[in-house]
């Protein structure tokens, strides 16, 4: 799959998610916990996002097994977000993104992959509004 706009001469034309597109420590956890530009919420999902000089975005996931009781579940969850950040990753250069459960899902999947997506965009808009 290519892209629709051109790429940043820095990254690759993969949408993979490879090590350095991940927040890996608790350290850089917090830091965007204490510290966040940017809060986005929905029904079931909170997004955190914070501006950094980094050269790639990361991404750190939150998925309490107090919201989300199966693993074949929280594994779903956790791909569809990965899926949605690996599709806007070139449009979110320089942010650490925390995604948190909130609340427990709506009965249908199809219901909650679009908040999801609707969650990007609205970080999207709100960073060009800044």
């Amino acid at each position: 799959m290519s892209p629709s706009v051109p790429l940043p001469s820095n990254t690759s034309s993969r949408f993979g998610f490879s090590r350095d597109l991940r927040l890996l420590d608790g350290k850089a956890f917090q830091t965007v916990f204490d510290q966040a530009d940017w809060r986005i919420g929905q029904q079931c999902f909170l997004l955190l996002a914070r501006e950094t000089d980094q050269p790639l975005p990361r991404l750190g996931l939150v998925i309490a097994k107090r919201r989300i009781r199966r693993a074949v579940d929280r594994g779903a969850v956790k791909r569809r977000i990965r899926e949605q950040f690996r599709l806007r990753q070139h449009e979110l250069t320089g942010l650490d993104i925390v995604v948190l459960m909130r609340g427990p899902l709506p009965a249908g999947k199809e219901n909650w992959t679009p908040q999801l997506a609707r969650l990007f965009d609205k970080l999207l808009a709100k960073r060009r509004q800044d």
